[in-house]
């Protein structure tokens, strides 16, 4: 069963979006308003409380007090796209990584650079799946689903709580 829930954050609107399995929900998606990476299905039903602890690991982490997150997540998908993103998990905490770097984690030929920005754009965990992180070769601020502007201000979050 699909459901859902909202939250305010410091970066607007986060839409939160689960299978509950069980007594417990994975997380499969959390979009930032104005993107249009997520919309909610008319089948989905609102569960505020099948969220709590998802609810709770993020406003610990926008308050500076975690910096990681121990969820479950719904597993989609290419094998290539979750190479990626097992990549994009392991950039620290208040770093970054370009993707000419991802690609080289994955064992990509640096000629994949843009295979490994597209799996980065596709991306449905926003910052829980840290792709914010992830920067131009020449240290810009370069594409993110939930708007630079917001990118900027997650990276400027991380450095300030360090």
């Amino acid at each position: 069963m699909s459901v859902y829930t909202t939250m305010a954050s410091p970066v607007g609107e986060l839409l939160l979006a689960g299978e509950r399995r069980g007594g417990e929900v994975e997380l499969t998606a959390v979009s930032m308003a104005g993107s249009k990476s997520l919309l909610v299905e008319g089948d989905w039903i609102a569960d505020p409380e099948a969220f709590a602890e998802v609810v709770a690991q993020l406003t610990a982490y926008f308050a500076g007090e975690r910096d990681s997150f121990d969820l479950r997540f719904g597993s989609r998908g290419t094998d290539f796209q979750r190479r990626v993103w097992r990549a994009l998990d392991e950039i620290p905490y208040g770093t970054t990584a370009t993707y000419g770097e991802i690609a080289k984690r994955i064992g990509a030929a640096r000629t994949a650079v843009r295979a490994v920005g597209s799996a980065i754009g596709a991306n449905p965990l926003l910052i829980v799946r840290p792709c914010h992180r992830v920067i131009g070769a020449d240290g810009s601020l370069t594409g993110y689903a939930g708007g630079v502007e917001r990118k900027q201000r997650l990276l400027e979050l991380e450095r300030a709580a360090r």
